[in-house]
């Protein structure tokens, strides 16, 4: 997970669903627009809940807005008026990021910002962060192949640019569009919890968690032979996070060495295998404090990570909170049942 702030919203029940406005700029790219209406923007019946986790509203600073490339103009959503009653204002990515926003853009973004509102970017949704204000002196994201123009125009912004997002609190950055995804899923981990996450995930037929502080790009050669995905074995290994697995124990079920099984997580998943066990684990005993499990070796146990002690370091590496922590943030009510 991110390294970022621990000032999370509850996860309880709210009068009304979470108000999502997304700033839809000229040249907006579709693909990120599409990315927010799919993560908030979609019912989900699936879940049981009383009602939808999110309310997205679109905006614009004009009647009509051309998409990037031209692929269609958007017409009849609200104006920007539409970010002063938002919960989070998102920010998409365009293509000419040299080009300055304009002025009643840069508004919405500083004012929703100085209300207390949270503000997320998605690629480079980055530069129209840094030109509001809202980045310098704190650390931000942006699509890898804008690195050095973001640097040249935002000094003062701490760039990271090649992880996949970085979570300062109120403000969110998200590198590349499929990175949006990361932080969507990230978001919605930090409003609802684990197992809400990992339900719209699979919704999504998209990894529920990848580390934020992953690289944005791997460079992976064609290999000579195709291999196998590693699909097969990371369910297997999924189905048996309680079991003394080590990463021995992976390689001997791919049938490869070690080195090799090395090699593949970091080609097909940009992490090695301990790291990522160690996350499924982590994940696993998470979603057992959510659904109410109090013992924390019970916890510690059934998740792989052993002792008591182990889970407290890793659920506060990964989380940001203590298992204590996570539990009154995330944990079911009293007497609440959490049916995901």
């Amino acid at each position: 997970m991110a390294q970022g702030s621990s000032q999370r919203p509850s996860s309880r029940p709210r009068s009304r669903p979470h108000k999502v406005a997304v700033i839809v700029d000229d040249g907006t790219n579709p693909f990120e627009v599409g990315v927010v209406t799919e993560l908030f923007g979609l019912p989900r019946p699936e879940l049981g809940l009383p009602g939808p986790l999110y309310e997205v509203t679109l905006c614009t600073p004009t009647r009509e807005v051309r998409m990037n490339h031209g692929f269609f103009t958007l017409t009849g959503v609200p104006g920007l008026d539409a970010v002063d009653d938002a919960d989070t204002l998102i920010v998409p990515g365009r293509p000419d990021n040299v080009v300055p926003r304009g002025a009643a853009v840069l508004d919405a973004i500083r004012r929703t910002h100085a209300r207390g509102a949270r503000v997320m970017s998605l690629c480079t949704g980055s530069f129209a962060l840094a030109e509001a204000g809202l980045l310098d002196g704190r650390r931000a994201t942006t699509h890898w192949m804008w690195a050095d123009v973001f640097r040249d125009l935002h000094p003062r912004v701490l760039l990271e640019p090649d992880v996949l997002f970085v979570d300062e609190g109120r403000i969110l950055t998200a590198a590349g569009s499929a990175a949006a995804l990361d932080l969507g899923l990230h978001v919605i981990r930090r409003d609802h919890g684990a197992e809400i996450a990992n339900a719209v995930s699979r919704r999504l037929v998209f990894a529920a968690h990848r580390d934020g502080g992953q690289r944005q790009f791997v460079e992976r050669p064609v290999p000579d032979v195709p291999e196998e995905s590693l699909a097969p074995l990371l369910a297997w290994a999924q189905e048996r996070l309680g079991e003394p697995l080590t990463v021995a124990d992976l390689a001997a079920r791919a049938a490869v060495s070690p080195a090799t099984l090395h090699r593949r997580f970091r080609a097909e998943l940009g992490t090695t295998p301990l790291a990522w066990l160690t996350g499924e684990r982590v994940a696993l005993a998470c979603r057992l404090i959510e659904r109410g499990e109090e013992r924390l070796d019970v916890v510690a146990a059934r998740s792989g990570l052993g002792t008591a002690a182990n889970l407290r370091a890793r659920v506060r590496h990964e989380t940001g909170l203590s298992p204590s922590a996570y539990r009154r943030r995330f944990g079911p009510a009293a007497g609440e049942a959490v049916t995901v």
